[in-house]
């Protein structure tokens, strides 16, 4: 159990890094470009990202599969608040672009974040299948910016920039259980439309 939390805490200080690098960027390009070292980083080594792992649910739904991904989530989700919480206090410019950003975020109406998610979801898997199958990190470094400049939604990396944002409120929470379930919805509707066609073949 242990050793899985681990892992998502890993994986949620690496995408609090791009994250980072993202705030910094005045060029919204570069930054959405460098965010990519985050994830190609967490493939390379493994680590457990909740929007990495959910694709995979419906070819592998199993008790351990489950625990992997939950387990991981929580992991995300304290690596990046401890890290979003580090970053407001080591570089406050950061914190108050990261405020400014999440403001925005929580004008949203929530079917429109859940669409956001949904289509981000749809590019993390695409982005890590490709890694998986095929050993190429291509999908990481066009997948990654793609999602980024189209204003989708991340919800690992929503925890990190509310948490250097320091904006902690029940909009806040409900914004990112939403864009939980859009990332879950985006993540598994490839492989599941993919399985559907197979079952008719």
């Amino acid at each position: 159990m242990l050793s899985k939390i681990s892992s998502g805490i890993c994986a949620g200080i690496l995408i609090s890094i791009g994250g980072s690098v993202f705030l910094a960027c005045d060029n919204k390009y570069v930054g959405a470009v460098m965010f990519s070292v985050a994830l190609l980083c967490i493939c390379i080594k493994g680590y457990s990202l909740y929007t990495g792992k959910i694709g995979f649910i419906p070819e592998k739904h199993d008790k351990e599969a489950f625990s992997v991904l939950l387990l991981g989530l929580l992991g995300n989700l304290i690596g990046t608040v401890v890290c979003g919480y580090a970053i407001r206090y080591a570089l406050p410019a950061l914190g108050d672009t990261a405020e400014k950003i999440c403001t925005l975020k929580l004008e949203q109406a929530l079917p429109q974040t859940l669409l956001r998610g949904l289509f981000c979801g749809v590019l993390m898997y695409l982005a890590v299948s490709i890694f998986r199958d095929k050993q190429k990190v291509i999908g990481i470094l066009f997948c990654i910016p793609v999602f980024i400049l189209a204003g989708f939604e991340h919800s690992i990396a929503d925890m990190f920039y509310f948490a250097a944002s320091g904006i902690v409120s029940l909009e806040a929470f409900v914004f990112i259980l939403m864009v939980i379930l859009g990332n879950s919805i985006g993540g598994m509707l490839l492989p599941v439309l993919m399985g559907v066609k197979k079952e008719k073949e």
